[in-house]
C-alpha cells in the first residue's frame, strides 16, 4: 500500500526552503561578501528541509520541489536569471539521480544527494561572476554608495569564492548530521 504524500506539508516545507534564501540575500545588506558566501552556511539549514522532504517523499521529486518552487517563486519575484534557472534544474536533477541511484528509502540516498543541492544558494548568487557587469549596475542603483566598490572586490576573489564553495561540502555534511540528530524520527524512518 502507497503511503500518503502530505502534499501540504511538502508545500510548506518548499516556502521555508525559500525564505531561507531570502534571508540569504538579505544579508547582503551588511556587506556583499556576506551575501557572496551565505551559500557556503545555509546548507546547514537547508538540510532540515531537505531531510524532512525526502523522508515524507520515497520517490522522485524531493529536491525537484525545493528547487522548482524556490525558482519559480524567484522568477515570480523578478530574481530569475539564466545562471539561476540553469543551476537550480542541474543541481536538483543530479540530487535526484543521486537519491535514485542510492535509494529513495535510504539515508545514504538522502545523505549523498544532499550534496548538490547544498550549492543551490551559489545558483541563485552566480550572476555575479556570470554577468558582473549587470550585476554591479543594479548594486550603483539599489545598493548604499560604495556597495558596487566592495561588491566588486568580492567578484573579482576568485580564489576566497573556491575556498568557499569547497567548504560548501563539509557545512552540508555536518547540517545533514545535525538535522539526523533534530529530525530522528523522520532520519529513522529511512533504511
Amino acid at each position: 500500500m502507497m503511503k500518503k504524500i502530505p502534499v501540504v506539508r511538502l508545500l510548506i516545507a518548499a516556502v521555508i526552503y525559500t525564505v531561507l534564501f531570502v534571508l540569504g540575500s538579505c544579508c547582503g545588506l551588511i556587506h556583499p561578501a556576506c551575501y557572496a558566501y551565505v551559500g557556503t552556511f545555509l546548507p546547514i539549514l537547508f538540510s532540515f528541509v531537505y531531510l524532512y522532504t525526502a523522508a515524507n517523499l520515497r520517490t522522485f521529486g524531493a529536491a525537484a520541489i525545493l528547487n522548482g518552487i524556490g525558482l519559480v517563486i524567484g522568477l515570480i519575484a523578478g530574481e530569475g536569471n539564466l545562471a539561476l534557472i540553469i543551476g537550480m534544474i542541474i543541481l536538483a536533477l543530479l540530487a535526484e539521480l543521486i537519491r535514485r541511484i542510492n535509494g529513495y528509502e535510504t539515508l545514504k540516498g538522502v545523505q549523498r544527494s544532499f550534496i548538490p543541492l547544498a550549492f543551490s544558494f551559489y545558483a541563485y548568487a552566480a550572476h555575479w561572476w556570470t554577468n558582473s557587469e549587470e550585476s554591479l549596475a543594479e548594486a550603483v542603483e539599489e545598493m548604499p554608495v560604495g556597495y558596487a566598490e566592495k561588491m566588486e572586490a568580492v567578484i573579482h576573489n576568485i580564489p576566497m569564492l573556491i575556498i568557499m564553495l569547497v567548504l560548501t561540502i563539509p557545512a552540508a555534511i555536518l547540517g545533514m548530521r545535525i538535522a539526523e540528530k533534530v529530525l530522528k524520527k523522520q532520519a529513522d524512518s529511512l533504511k
